[in-house]
Parts: structure tokens; C-alpha cells; sequence
């Protein structure tokens, strides 16, 4: 299986003739990636939550694709009224099962709102407070993902990984709208996935952080192995 990352939190998960796409933020929306809405080619795609910066090319990429959209419900229902016909629609704790795998909906505590204004793209005030954001755990090629969208620390993370064993364990580093790099450390002994891939960092000045550290860190404390992906760099497990 190939994990291609497009900067920010947006993934692609390939293998064979399925490719899932997660939290589609991408050139010119996304400061950090070298890939546009016209060059990714999903079969499905997968969203954690309503913010801009981790949905603002779905619904070009889906009408285009034609890719399954996987999203809680009431970020499924916002697709569906704007031509998405092709969806599954899971609350906290649902499964969508594929003939390749499956994904389940978990807990991720964080806000999740859709723009409304161009100016003012996180604010309820001008756009819509829906549903709650989650972190997605993905099967695919035989191995567990866990995106753990944007969240901050949570002990019930242990419970996740207790549950569905996580093979790789994609988390946000970022700090100020997520757990930073040190909460991030925490996070990773409580997953105990073999590999760690850091996300939600970097993109904008307010989530600079040092992903040296945090290798060095996680990997002194843990079993776990820290890969660091620039956008459009490709992982494969």
C-alpha cells in the first residue's frame, strides 16, 4: 500500500485499483501542496470534519471522480444537497464496509464548522456549526490507518487502538487548533502503532513546529518509528 501525502491533513491510501482520499485540501487552496483538485483520481473519498482546511475540494473532486464520499451524517447530508450522490453517511462509532475494507467513524474532540464567508471561513457566525468532527480509522491492503483528524490529546485513544490495533498512526502536531508536538508524544504511546506519520503542521505560521523533536521524542519513548513526508512525498508499507 503506497500512503501519499499532499501536506496539511489531506492523504492519499492507495492499493490495487482503490484509492481513498482523505480531507481533500489541495493546490491552490492549501498553501503546502504541489498537487491540485485536477491531478488526484480517488475511488473514495473520506472526511473528518466540516473545517475548510480539511474539506475545501471534495465536492469538485467527487462531482469529477465520481468517488464514494464517506462523512458523519450531517456532513453527508450537506454533500448530498449539492449533487454528491454517491455516499455513506456513519455517526461515531459506524463502520462503512468496502469490497477492499472498511472505515470507522471515532471520537476526535475539536469543532467543525463549514465556511460560509471567504473571510471568515471557521466562523459559525457566518457559515454553519455541523455535526462533530472524528478521526476516521481506515483498513486497507491488510493494514490499519488511524487519521486521527484534528483532536487534541484524549485518553480514549488507548480504547481505539485497544479495539482496532493501529498499524499506522497518522496525528496532528501542530498545536493551537490541535494537540502539539509533546501532546503528540503522549498520543503515540497511547496508540502504540509501528509507524507515526506527523500531520496538521507547518501548513500556516501559527502551527510551525519542530518535527525533529517530536521523531526524536516518540521514538526515544516508544517503539513506534517517526516518518516525516514533505507534500507529495509518497510512504510505502
Amino acid at each position: 500500500m503506497e500512503i501519499k501525502y499532499h501536506g496539511h491533513s489531506c492523504f492519499e491510501l492507495s492499493e490495487g485499483e482503490t484509492t481513498v482520499l482523505v480531507d481533500p485540501f489541495l493546490k491552490p487552496n492549501n498553501p503546502a501542496a504541489v498537487a491540485t483538485a485536477e491531478e488526484v483520481e480517488p475511488t473514495v473519498i473520506a472526511i473528518t470534519h466540516g473545517h475548510a482546511d480539511h474539506m475545501a475540494d471534495a465536492v469538485p473532486v467527487a462531482k469529477r471522480t465520481g468517488a464514494h464520499c464517506v462523512a458523519i451524517v450531517e456532513l453527508a447530508e450537506w454533500l448530498k444537497a449539492r449533487g454528491i450522490e454517491a455516499l455513506s453517511d456513519p455517526n461515531l462509532g459506524g463502520t462503512v464496509s468496502f469490497d477492499w475494507g472498511w472505515i470507522k467513524l471515532v471520537p476526535a474532540w475539536h469543532t467543525s464548522t463549514l465556511p460560509g464567508h471567504e473571510e471568515a471561513l471557521f466562523s459559525a457566525e457566518h457559515g454553519t456549526a455541523i455535526g462533530t468532527a472524528a478521526g476516521l480509522l481506515i483498513n486497507i491492503g491488510g493494514k490499519t490507518i488511524y487519521h486521527a483528524g484534528d483532536t487534541c490529546l484524549f485518553s480514549d485513544m488507548k480504547l481505539i487502538a485497544e479495539r482496532n490495533p493501529v498499524d499506522i498512526a497518522l496525528l496532528p502536531i501542530g498545536g493551537h487548533y490541535t494537540m502539539d508536538r509533546h501532546d503528540g508524544v503522549v498520543a503515540c504511546e497511547f496508540i502504540g502503532a509501528g509507524t507515526v506519520i506527523p500531520i496538521h503542521f507547518n501548513t500556516f505560521p501559527a502551527i510551525e513546529t519542530d518535527t525533529d523533536a517530536f521523531k526524536a521524542e516518540v521514538e526515544s519513548k516508544t517503539s513506534s518509528q517517526v516518518v516525516v513526508l514533505d507534500p507529495g512525498q509518497t510512504h510505502t508499507v
